[in-house]
Order: structure tokens, then sequence, then C-alpha cells
């Protein structure tokens, strides 16, 4: 029931990670900034994979104008702190360097610290370390009174639907050959050191990103809680082959990663959208969801905008919006193996090739539909949403900014993945670099420009303090050695009730 009370009760936050690169278009090999604060323990301000690799974090809010502010005055914090070097702006990385050269993140000597590392040099081992390298946006979105169910009855739809986010916003369809060197790509040359598809829209989403031909071997069901936990334990409980031959520790007694089971913690498993639950100190996330049940969901599949300058725009963070209120209130029966299997499909055909003029997708329901045909009675969905929205909110904006997307539909080169081919070819002789290191440029530039004031700056150098106090504080309460921590850490029963 979407009455006033309930819309005005959607929160939302955002997760956005960045290479940090230098002006040359390289990846930057320096350590997190110190004056950052502590990459473990800081609210806002964290690494993803690589210690080259911020995530800046908003907390949550109830407007999308204060979500889009307070991811501003991160950014405008980070970039006093960065010297000379940029936050890369497209979701596709900047020049990279030999795999074992990129930087694995580092936080610290504590027990937590240390098993965060070692979950990483574990990603490197099993799929590489350039692939983590990959940057994207992550929206938290919750509405009240929604149950355990009720999202994942929304978790279905977004996974049956969710190809029509990359059409409409996905903004990476060429890259640096550095990424794929070495690798079979299937990707066409476009200049001296890039390489594209002409028609796709997320190289990052596609079959060149978070992929995995281990991970492709479990069936995660969404039609319950139960069903998806089982499933999920299951892969982080069951040794793989593969990950038994490199075993958790080097014979000279270095880490090589936590487990040998199919995934190492939950975060390993790749998925467009998750199921999510605020965890308690030292609780595993599976463990949270079974005993308290869905709190918000996760979209993790929107690419950076190279032309917003914090990677996403306020029409973007609604139509979201309204697409989830979408996935939300439509029936939702239960998924289905060949399903799922077509939704893979799906995503990787509109990741490639997305804008080809008749592309056909499966659909879910049996046979196949005209991409512009399914996605136009999905944004006949969204519309009514947009309208409660509005109504809810007062004004337009969720009518007039899903009007502005949907025209992407009618005039495919208004998609980002378009307008970045051609930015490309207009002035960067069709060069990913060129392009995206001018644009960081400028976009560091317009961000270094925006007020300041003295008391956000005290505000941000107080926080990056007591960081790195909590993360000392946190080093000298440890008591376990790193072994029996690991083995407690990973321990199949801490996953359950």
């Amino acid at each position: 029931m979407n009455d006033k009370e309930t819309l005005l009760g959607i929160r939302r936050g955002i997760e956005k990670e960045s290479l940090r690169a230098l002006p040359g278009g390289g990846l930057a090999l320096t350590p997190h900034p110190a004056a950052l604060g502590s990459a473990l323990t800081h609210p806002h301000i964290t690494t993803d994979y690589s210690e080259s690799q911020l995530e800046l974090i908003t907390g949550v809010h109830a407007g999308v104008e204060n979500c889009l502010q307070e991811l501003t005055e991160i950014h405008q914090a980070v970039y006093r702190a960065l010297a000379d070097e940029r936050l890369w702006v497209s979701s596709m990385p900047c020049g990279l360097p030999a795999d074992e050269t990129i930087p694995i993140g580092r936080y610290g000597s504590s027990n937590v610290g240390r098993a965060k590392s070692v979950y990483r040099m574990g990603l490197g081992q099993r799929y590489g370390r350039r692939m983590q390298t990959i940057s994207g946006i992550h929206y938290n979105w919750s509405l009240p009174g929604v149950s355990t169910e009720g999202y994942f009855g929304a978790i279905r739809n977004f996974r049956r639907e969710g190809w029509l986010l990359l059409y409409l916003f996905g903004a990476s369809p060429a890259l640096c050959d550095s990424f794929v060197h070495g690798r079979d790509h299937g990707l066409q040359r476009l200049a001296d050191h890039t390489l594209y598809l002409p028609h796709a829209t997320s190289l990052r989403m596609g079959r060149l990103g978070y992929q995995s031909d281990a991970q492709s071997s479990i069936s995660v069901s969404y039609n319950c809680l139960e069903s998806y936990a089982r499933s999920l334990q299951d892969a982080l409980s069951r040794p793989y082959p593969a990950y038994e031959a490199i075993g958790v520790q080097t014979p000279g007694g270095d880490y090589n990663q936590l487990s040998t089971s199919l995934l190492q913690i939950e975060n390993e498993f790749y998925s467009t959208i998750r199921a999510k639950r605020v965890i308690r100190s030292g609780e595993r996330p599976l463990h949270a969801l079974r005993e308290r049940g869905v709190e918000y969901i996760e979209v993790r599949l929107m690419d950076l905008d190279p032309f917003e300058p914090v990677g996403i725009g306020a029409d973007a963070i609604r139509v979201l919006d309204a697409f989830l209120l979408h996935c939300l209130h439509s029936d939702s029966p239960d998924d289905t193996p060949d399903e799922i299997a077509a939704n893979a499909r799906n995503q990787h055909a509109v990741a490639a090739r997305g804008r080809e003029p008749g592309l056909v997708l499966e659909h879910w329901q049996g046979g196949e539909r005209a991409l512009a045909d399914w996605a136009a009675q999905i944004l006949a969905g969204c519309a009514t949403q947009a309208v409660a929205l509005d109504a809810a909110h007062g004004g337009s904006a969720y009518r007039d900014a899903l009007a502005r997307v949907a025209e992407r539909l009618r005039r495919p080169e208004l998609c980002p993945s378009a307008r970045v081919l051609a930015v490309m070819a207009q002035d960067f002789d069709d060069s990913h670099v060129g392009f995206i290191r001018r644009q960081s440029d400028a976009t560091r530039a317009a961000l270094l420009a925006l007020p300041f004031p003295d008391a956000l700056q005290r505000r941000f150098e107080a926080m990056a303090a007591e960081s790195l106090a909590e993360q000392a504080r946190i080093e000298r309460a440890d008591t376990l050695d790193f072994e029996t921590f690991r083995r407690f850490y990973v321990a199949p029963e801490r996953m359950t009730i």
C-alpha cells in the first residue's frame, strides 16, 4: 500500500567506489592517504578491494538531495587529501600495472584487519586482481513495513527486469586494454589502447566483469530466506578443489585465502542485488539475516556515470526508487533454475548489446520479447509509482526524472554508454583513458571549487583522528593468534541461528 507516510519513509544510502589515479591516467600505487584516517574504522571513507580503490559511504537519508549532498561533501574531503591524485570517474579501470603489482587493501595488524586483507588476497588468487579493480555504485534502499518475504519478492522481480537499468544507466561501453591483458575478451579494437563493443551498455556487468566459472555452479534461489540462506551456506561450507589446491597458507606460512570453500565469506557472492541486514560486531551476515530478517536491499549494478560529479545524479536515484517500488508491488512468482539462467543471459545480452536495434530478450513468462517493448511495459509500471511518490512529496520531481530517463528508450544516443563513445570519438581520438582522464580532472576541479566550510573540514579531520584511535584500540584488544581467529571467523556454525 503506497500511502503517503509509507512513501515518505523510504530510506536510502549510497556506497561509491573509485580508483585513485595519477594525472597521467595510471593507477596510484600509494597507500591509503593517512589524512583520510583508518580504512578499517572510518564511517564514511574506506577502501574496497585495493589499497588504491576508495569506497565512499553515506549515512541513511530520507531525502534524495540530502543523500547526494553528503556524498558530495565526502568527495570534497577526499579531494583535499589526495594532492595530485584524482578519483577515476569510470567503472572500468585506469591504466593498470601487472596483476601482482595491484596493491590489496591493508587494514592494520588486528585480527579483523588481517582477515580483511587475507580475504582480498584470496579474491586475487581466485579471480585475478584486475577484475577486482572495477568500481561501481551500490544503492541501499528500504521501505517501512516490508516483510522479509516482501523484499524477496522484490528481489526476484529485480533479477527479472534489472537489465533495464543497464540499458538506461550503463556507462562502461569501452575500456583500457590493460584490463584484459592476456585474456580472451571478445572485444573490438577502437584505438591503440581502447577496446569496446559498439552497442555495449555496461562491460562491467557483462562477461568480463564480476564473473566466475566457480560461482556459476552456485544455484541460489530467492524464493524465501531459508532457501537463499541454505544455498549460500552450502557455498560457504563446501570445499572447492581448485581452491583446495591453492591452500589456505603457503609452505612459508603466508596466507593465500581465508578458506578453501567455494566462497570465503558472504560478500564474495556476486549478485546484482542483495538482501541485507545491519550486523552486530563480529556477527556473520547470514546469521543476522536468519535471526532478524531482511532490513534493506542493496542494488549493485549501477555504473559510475562519468558525467555526474559524484558518479550518480538525482534522476537516477528517483528512477531507482520508482523501479524498486514497481518490483515490490508487482506479482512475483517463485523463480526456477531455468528462469535464473535466462535472467543471466538477458543481463549479459544487454550489457554487451543493449543498444543494438531490435535486440530480443527471453521473457521469464516464456517466449521472447523485444527489449523496446518490454522496457516500455516496465516503465509504465514505474510511472504509476512515480505518480504516487510525487503525490507524497509534492511537486513532479519523480515524474520529470522518469520522463527524462525514459527518453533514452526512444533515443539511444542519450544513454550514458552512447554519450561516452560519442565524446571519445569527437574529442579524444577514441581513447578511453584520454576521455576519462580529462573528465576526472574536470570533476576534481569542480568539486574542489565548491564551498567547504571550516566546520566541515574540522568534522572530517575529527572523524579521521577518531578512526585511527579506534583502529589502535582494536589492535590493543586482540588476544587470539590469527590462525585461531581465522578458524573461528569461517566456522560454519556461526552462520546458523
